[in-house]
């Protein structure tokens, strides 16, 4: 395991004496303005304004963090399910509560991971690519869906597969890394006996 602070992803802090936790509307809040930091303020402005009319809006990848594009059939193998409600307790299980966007319309799962993660693991997305599993950095943009879009609830509308729990709480690399070689070992032929 690497040193660099960057790849740490954040875990949700647990409630017991002595802990302050916060509603889950501050919660949200707290994640909506860390994820619009990744924009210029009149920008801001414009991604509250989609969220409202359109409950998505694009934002820049590989400042504050990354994406890792997982396709639908993967996760489906790996559940043994192919029904939204069990894709979706699967990535919160498997993922330990690292945020997963849903884009259904594509069947794809975009995993929230640290900005740094598609430079450091560049040697593996010759193999991830050919499961059409991609790390979206610099240079990329993703539709994130309001933060209170928490459920599939009609055909193609985007929505957080796992909620975003805290600000900069992001999937451990390792456990992304974890649930790709999972898919590329379902995914590979069977030797000849």
């Amino acid at each position: 395991m690497t040193s660099d602070h960057s790849m740490q992803a954040l875990r949700p802090v647990e409630a017991e004496p002595g802990v302050l936790v916060h509603p889950t509307a501050d919660r949200r809040l707290a994640s909506e303005h860390w994820l619009l930091s990744t924009l210029s303020a009149p920008l801001r402005d414009r991604a509250r304004l989609e969220w409202q009319q359109y409950e998505v809006t694009m934002l820049p990848l590989g400042s504050l963090f990354s994406a890792v594009r997982i396709p639908g059939i993967l996760v489906a193998g790996l559940a043994g399910s192919a029904a939204a409600v069990h894709l979706d307790a699967f990535l919160r299980e498997t993922l330990r509560g690292g945020p997963v966007i849903c884009d259904p319309h594509f069947l794809r799962y975009y995993a929230l991971v640290p900005a740094s993660m598609p430079r450091i693991w560049r040697r593996s997305l010759p193999n991830w690519r050919t499961l059409d599993v991609e790390c979206l950095g610099r240079g990329s943009y993703l539709g994130v869906p309001q933060l209170d879009a928490v459920e599939w609830t009609r055909p193609r509308a985007t929505y957080w597969s796992v909620p975003m729990d805290s600000p900069a709480t992001l999937c451990s690399p390792v456990e992304v890394a974890d649930l790709i070689a999972a898919g590329w070992d379902d995914a590979a032929p069977e030797p000849d006996a």
